[in-house]
């Protein structure tokens, strides 16, 4: 069992506000683990970085700063991942190297993006969204990574786009949507959002219930 846990995600703007915003977005989203976490003494962080490549300097710089800790490195796939394992796809995207005694735990993606996780509950984004938004604009499929990235936000933008929050905007929805997702549904819809958690699972060291 780990003592700390920290997860340096892309995202969050520039501003300490959007960052804090969004922080708080994914502390909702992985409550059950953060509480399970806490139950045992193990610390818990989660660092906005703002760019993608800020959040893998992060990560790098923490390796050094918080050896102790169990590092991961969360970040947008940006195209589809297919068999290669997440440091295979972000050598080939990004021409990033994996760092020196890491492995596959330590890296987590985002597929193809953030909003993906948000397509796979559509009942969420009907209740968020209210009156006006077009479910039928939403992409009906059993693996949300499957959609092609520059499809996932502007489909989002198009469905709330007559809706009184007015269509979907990052900065000022992704936090509020991050609170009310079902995780159930999301790891079911996004393989990837599964190993995230089931990594994270193993670290903690407990067995949750299905929910």
């Amino acid at each position: 069992m780990v003592k700390e846990i920290r997860i340096y995600i892309e995202g969050g703007g520039d501003s300490k506000n959007q960052k804090s915003s969004l922080r708080k977005g994914f502390s909702k989203f992985f409550l059950k683990l953060v509480k399970e976490a806490t139950t045992k003494n193990i610390k818990w962080n989660i660092i906005m970085c703002g760019t993608r490549n800020d959040t893998f300097r992060d990560f790098q710089t923490a390796l050094k700063s918080h050896p102790d800790a169990f590092n991961i490195l969360l970040v947008d796939a940006e195209a589809p991942v297919n068999k290669k394992s997440p440091w295979e796809h972000l050598k080939l995207r990004d021409n990033w190297n994996k760092p020196a005694g890491v492995d596959d735990d330590n890296c987590h993606l985002m597929v193809q993006t953030m909003e993906a996780w948000f397509i796979a509950d559509i009942a969420t984004l009907k209740k968020f969204y209210g009156q006006g938004f077009k479910e039928s604009g939403i992409p009906k499929t059993t693996n949300v990574e499957t959609i092609a990235k520059d499809n996932l936000e502007r489909t989002l933008k198009i469905a709330s786009s007559r809706t009184t929050k007015g269509e979907y905007h990052k900065i000022k929805h992704a936090s509020k949507l991050l609170e009310l997702l079902d995780v159930t549904k999301v790891r079911q819809s996004s393989p990837y959002c599964d190993r995230l958690f089931n990594t994270l699972i193993s670290r903690i060291g407990y067995l949750p219930d299905e929910s």
